[in-house]
């Protein structure tokens, strides 16, 4: 594996899909999807990782989760109605202004919005990982349905906990510390 296959702190860009109080309450294992889903933010602000926030017509489905808009002060849930985030221009916009090339997929609903964002960003050049542990669906067959094809097309699995240290890269200095208090 050539290292462009590997996330870096200056090459990645956090993309949260959706996770909205509406569709969130459907969601497979969803407190365990939130843990993960703050932890990972928590971890992308220590390492100054930036991040992008969806809202799938958020008229109907409502806003993102408190629980997480607490934690990005600041950043401003981009509405969309297309499944693809990439098919929304203001999103391809600000994501070729954050000149970011390796994307973490994390969200809702895995075989929809993340699966289809993951397949239109690997098409367009991206390096595409998706945080399993980060991403739900209604059903678990769903959820695995959706890492599957995007992992046939070239997207790489990871996790929370290997983003993060992957990211670090050293077990050393007071981001380490921090990123291991979030993780344990």
């Amino acid at each position: 594996m050539d290292r462009e296959s590997f996330i870096s702190i200056g090459n990645t860009i956090l993309v949260i899909i959706d996770v909205q109080e509406k569709l969130f309450r459907l969601i497979h294992e969803k407190e365990k999807l939130l843990d993960n889903l703050i932890r990972l933010v928590k971890g992308a602000k220590v390492l100054g990782i930036p991040i992008m926030l969806t809202e799938q017509y958020p008229q109907g489905l409502g806003p993102t989760l408190p629980e997480l808009m607490e934690l990005l002060p600041g950043i401003t849930p981009l509405p969309k109605r297309v499944f693809s985030c990439y098919r929304d221009g203001k999103f391809r916009g600000e994501l070729e202004a954050a000149s970011r090339r390796q994307v973490l997929l994390t969200g809702i609903e895995t075989h929809v919005c993340v699966y289809q964002t993951g397949i239109d960003l690997l098409n367009s050049g991206y390096g595409v990982h998706v945080a399993t542990d980060c991403v739900s669906s209604r059903t678990s067959e769903n959820k695995k349905l959706g890492i599957k094809r995007i992992r046939m097309a070239g997207g790489k699995p990871t996790s929370m906990e290997m983003a993060l240290f992957e990211l670090l890269e050293a077990a050393e200095g007071e981001r380490f510390k921090e990123i291991s208090r979030i993780v344990k």
